[in-house]
């Protein structure tokens, strides 16, 4: 599963153009590979959000926001968006509670039926006390049927957004970010039902200078991710969409620990991923994990933008290969340049 454990000439040529920057110190992955399949960030120019499936029929489904609808790609390769399958499959309804601001969608397959977990508000009150995560269901065996059904929110303790789900040892969780007065956190709850949830904890509030943007101080985004040894990670975002600073934090906790106790999770104090002017990457985040189609290989996906602004414009979405260190910490290395040639998964 680690990739930096392969001697493979295709595994050294992901190495050297994916983690060059890491491994020798330099300005932030700008060699090219070289005879080998590539592809170049961004996946999709319009991609604020990205989250990406893989299905047990081999394909990949992937998500994005779109403010005013949901749209779903399936592919075979989730860096080649260009030659989905694509549709837009669900528009929200004129008025109501979850009528406008359809943001950060994830699509998810568990006992046997599809469900879309996506954050939205009210369009006559578009403000964040009134942002809550909602629910869609659909019992085709193909997502792209136009069958979906509002199930209506999870009833959460406080309104917030970015809802997750994951399945760990036999339970399904579920971690969202709660507005909770002038901050935004990570919580975390059991996932009793696909709109109920009990034992909601707090993981943490913004405490570090990277994680505290004006006007508001935003943990969001939260992403499980299993390591290879015995630990387990909750990936989120802090900052702001508009801050080139936005980047990714770390909570971890032994796989073997009760998750919905706080006293299991420890957290990075600093960035674990973050910006790089040298090669025009700005506010890295949101991101989402999924593996390689052969399974050898982890990614991330993420959205960034590529001039500096203090605006949440101009996010698309990329991808990245990423390894492990020996205590089975993820290493993310640094976001990689749009010039650069980048390794396709392996197994394509």
């Amino acid at each position: 599963m680690n990739i930096m454990k392969t001697d493979t000439a295709r595994h050294i040529a992901l190495i050297i153009g994916v983690f060059i920057s890491s491994i020798f110190s330099v300005s932030c992955n700008k060699e090219e590979t070289k005879n080998i399949k590539t592809f170049n960030n961004p996946i999709l120019i319009d991609g604020a959000d990205p989250y990406v499936y893989l299905h047990t029929d081999g394909f990949y489904y992937s998500m994005v926001s779109r403010g005013d609808k949901l749209q779903l790609w399936k592919s075979s390769s989730f860096t080649n968006l260009a030659d989905a399958e694509t549709k837009e499959i669900w528009y929200p309804p004129k008025t109501g509670e979850n009528s406008c601001c359809i943001w950060a969608p994830e699509i998810h397959y568990y006992d046997n039926t599809w469900y879309i977990y996506y954050s939205a508000t009210d369009k006559d009150n578009p403000v964040d006390l009134s942002r809550h995560v909602f629910v869609l269901r659909n019992t085709s065996d193909n997502p792209f049927d136009e069958s979906w059904e509002d199930l209506g929110k999870i009833e959460t303790k406080y309104p917030g957004i970015d809802g997750h789900i994951f399945e760990h040892n036999g339970i399904r969780y579920f971690a969202y970010s709660p507005y909770i007065e002038s901050q935004s956190g990570i919580n975390l709850a059991k996932l009793v039902s696909p709109t109920t949830i009990e034992q909601e904890i707090n993981l943490g509030l913004p405490m570090y200078e990277w994680e505290k943007t004006p006007p508001r101080e935003i943990l969001e985004g939260p992403q499980f991710l299993e390591g290879p040894k015995d630990k387990v990670f909750i990936i989120y975002s802090a900052g702001a969409c508009w801050d080139d600073n936005y980047g990714l934090g770390l909570f971890s906790a032994n796989a073997k620990d009760d998750l919905l106790n706080p006293n299991s999770w420890t957290r990075s104090t600093e960035q674990v991923f973050g910006q790089c002017p040298d090669s025009s990457v700005f506010g890295p985040g949101h991101n989402c994990f999924t593996k390689s189609p052969d399974g050898t290989e982890d990614w991330i996906v993420y959205h960034g933008k590529p001039l500096s602004s203090d605006k949440c414009s101009e996010r698309s979405m990329r991808a990245q290969a990423f390894s492990w260190n020996y205590n089975g910490v993820p290493i993310f290395g640094e976001p990689i340049s749009l010039t650069t040639k980048i390794p396709e998964p392996s197994g394509l």
